[in-house]
């Protein structure tokens, strides 16, 4: 783990090896964060480079009224919002209003995996949910942030976290149900 209140000074004063150590710290968390937003890999890759020349534009601007992860964290999830939103509608994945009518793959899941594959089987049901509750489950779960920091993150209420939070379990609850009694029998 790094000191932030010694790294970010020698950061700000144009000490480029300073910030590599910043990128290698949280480059993971920015992926992740990407990741469950965006569907093509080489946007993801821009993406991430683009946040982190952000990170270091702005950096004169973080207060250590957060955490140095969780500020990192907006900045990701906000630039890949808003490549999403320039860019193109294929990039994101429905809005939980449209949750009603949202369908997850068809596919058997007891045909397409076996008890190895679990943990992939969640990962692609993730990835195929809509974008806010893929970012939150995976804030909450994968990144450990708590309701509070995923709320700045993502600039969306707390009570709105915990809901989507909610929501997104209980679609995973559901189609692992399937999945469980398929493997059961």
């Amino acid at each position: 783990m790094i000191d932030e209140k010694e790294l970010l000074p020698r950061i700000l004063h144009g000490d480029l090896k300073a910030f590599e150590v910043l990128v290698k710290q949280y480059q993971g968390l920015v992926f992740h964060v990407v990741n469950r937003i965006i569907n093509t890999k080489e946007d993801k890759e821009d993406i991430c480079q683009e946040v982190f020349m952000k990170v270091h534009q702005h950096l004169h601007r973080f207060e250590y009224k957060s955490k140095l992860s969780t500020w990192i964290a907006r900045i990701a999830y906000v630039t890949a919002i808003n490549y999403c939103k320039k860019y193109s509608s294929d990039n994101i994945v429905a809005h939980p209003a449209d949750i009603e009518n949202y369908s997850f793959t068809e596919e058997n899941p007891g045909k397409l995996l076996d008890k190895k594959d679990v943990t992939e089987y969640i990962n692609r049901l993730i990835a195929q949910m809509p974008e806010q509750y893929r970012t939150v489950l995976t804030l909450f779960h994968l990144n450990e942030f708590s309701y509070q920091e995923i709320a700045e993150i993502t600039g969306m209420p707390e009570g709105t976290v915990k809901s989507y939070l909610f929501r997104g379990r209980k679609l995973l609850k559901e189609k692992l149900s399937v999945y469980l009694k398929n493997e059961l029998s």
